[in-house]
């Protein structure tokens, strides 16, 4: 109809006066449905990070420090190394996950027999990774 001030499109009716609005609308509701999917996309591999930081922090900085150079009263006391030194960087992440899990002759040290997860042992190398000088 001309001269009408309703538009039909697919079967939808729209007033031309709400078309602005509506298409503003539109457009902020994409943008939110884009970026939760985007949060939700790229959480993960952030979470893994944090969950590392934080399995550290609460299995290992007592000892090693939250610096990971064994420069506690107890790291001092157990002669640990520092988890950025060369010394402990140049370990494969394989070798890495046996110490954490097994203890190295330290059955108090064995964490995969205190419910720490393998997923977690995993995280936790990553994390010693970050801590290279």
């Amino acid at each position: 109809m001309v001269g009408s001030r309703e538009i039909t499109v697919v079967g939808f009716t729209v007033d031309r006066k709400r078309t602005g609005r509506q298409v503003k609308t539109m457009k902020k509701t994409t943008m939110m449905i884009l970026t939760a999917f985007a949060l939700v996309l790229f959480a993960a591999p952030v979470a893994q990070a944090e969950d590392g930081a934080t399995v550290f922090k609460a299995k290992c900085a007592a000892c090693h420090g939250a610096d990971g150079k064994g420069d506690t009263t107890m790291g001092k006391k157990q002669g640990l190394r520092d988890l950025g030194s060369a010394d402990v960087q140049k370990q494969t992440d394989a070798e890495l996950e046996k110490v954490i899990a097994d203890g190295k002759g330290k059955p108090a040290h064995a964490y995969s027999k205190k419910g720490v997860t393998p997923e977690q042992i995993k995280a936790l190398v990553a994390h010693i990774r970050t801590l290279k000088k």
